[in-house]
């Protein structure tokens, strides 16, 4: 069914008024579909990438190839969820060029915005991941994205120091899905 304002109400979780194309650090966190353990495992506090981990991990990377005024800062790669930071740069030389507050609206992306960048990494993981499971169109991300936008260097650095520490967390992280084994539905049978 294609979208009708008059029948689906989303709700953005976007900060309201918020420019996502402005530079600055922003900490994401995605997670998969029913929070599937697709990407590997955590083993002594060290995450082993699989097959799948390997083409998230390798998309991240990616990002700055297709997306120039991206640079990453710290991230990983954990079982069922990503954390990490994007960085806008910014690339006007000299005087801001002066134009309106580029909002993202649903189904009017916003070009190089926050959302436009995390849409594309989804989709290319989704695209390779289902080239490999041989099945079609299947996200295998939730839908949506927890940001944060990071305006000074001590809360920068606290962030990162999350994200690098997440591995050894990951007993007591509530995406594990140790701690809500009921609430478990696969997208794919992967045996690990």
């Amino acid at each position: 069914m294609p979208y009708d304002p008059r029948i689906h109400h989303r709700r953005s979780i976007r900060l309201k008024g918020h420019d996502y194309t402005q530079p600055g650090a922003y900490f994401i966190t995605l997670c998969t579909q029913g929070r599937q353990c697709l990407f590997g495992n955590v083993v002594k506090g060290k995450m082993q990438l699989n097959y799948l981990g390997h083409i998230a991990f390798n998309c991240w990377e990616a990002i700055p190839d297709h997306f120039p005024h991206i640079e990453l800062d710290t991230f990983v790669v954990m079982p069922n969820h990503l954390h990490g930071i994007l960085v806008i740069i910014d690339t006007s030389v000299g005087a801001r060029h002066c134009r309106a507050p580029t909002t993202e609206q649903f189904g009017k992306p916003v070009c190089g915005s926050i959302s436009t960048v995390i849409r594309s990494y989804k989709s290319a993981v989704s695209k390779s991941i289902n080239i490999i499971w041989h099945t079609k169109g299947q996200s295998i991300w939730q839908r949506n994205f927890y940001e944060h936008i990071s305006r000074d260097q001590k809360p920068l650095d606290h962030i990162r120091q999350y994200i690098l520490d997440n591995p050894q967390r990951w007993a007591d992280d509530p995406e594990n899905p140790q701690h809500n084994p009921d609430d478990c539905e696969f997208l794919f049978d992967i045996p690990f």
